[in-house]
């Protein structure tokens, strides 16, 4: 009974040490660094950020834990924006225009992908809305893409998980494509049309 009592404070433990870690390195900090720290495999470090993610959120704390690829940071709880936008004098909303939102759910839901590769998607230039995206730091450049030309490989960042209230890529919400009701009535008519002689 004391050897599972003490694995399940192992996971604990190592969630408090990850939280010290992040506080006093106020940066991301890669997975990579936290297992060498603590000394742990992995899973033992997937363990842990499991445990610190669901104390936060369960005791409703002040910060939450943010994961993207493997970096690993402490950002603020969404619900509490207005207070630290006051604390540092930040607006509360910067305006995008909608065809820069319809630019970073492109980005969000394909990433890593090309100027290019949002423009078919869309079927117009996305010029100016990927560069108001890149000026906000909601999408930034991760690479290059293996094709000719090697062309700039676009993501979104921390910040867009921040502003959105999200810890992780996971938490965006899924998405269906339906058809409008013209396009599916015409579809459903098609199929019952008398065959000609």
């Amino acid at each position: 009974m004391d050897d599972q009592n003490e694995e399940g404070q192992v996971p604990r433990q190592h969630a408090s040490a990850i939280e010290s870690l992040l506080f006093v390195a106020g940066r991301p900090l890669e997975r990579g660094e936290l297992r060498k720290l603590l000394m742990v495999n992995e899973q033992q470090l997937t363990d842990a950020l499991e445990v610190l993610a669901q104390d936060l959120g369960q005791q409703k704390r002040g910060i939450r834990l943010q994961l993207l690829g493997e970096q690993i940071q402490l950002v603020t709880a969404p619900e509490n924006a207005r207070y630290v936008a006051a604390l540092l004098g930040l607006p509360m909303t910067a305006r995008l225009t909608s065809a820069a939102l319809e630019t970073l759910s492109v980005v969000a839901y394909r990433q890593p992908l090309t100027r290019s590769h949002i423009e078919a998607i869309r079927g117009v230039n996305s010029d100016r809305a990927l560069m108001s995206l890149l000026q906000h730091g909601l999408v930034a450049e991760v690479g290059r893409a293996p094709t000719v030309g090697r062309p700039a490989l676009f993501a979104t960042t921390a910040e867009f998980l921040q502003q959105f209230g999200l810890t992780t890529l996971e938490e965006l919400p899924g998405v269906t494509i339906s058809r409008p009701a013209e396009e599916q009535s015409a579809i459903q008519d098609a199929g019952t049309l008398p065959e000609t002689p």
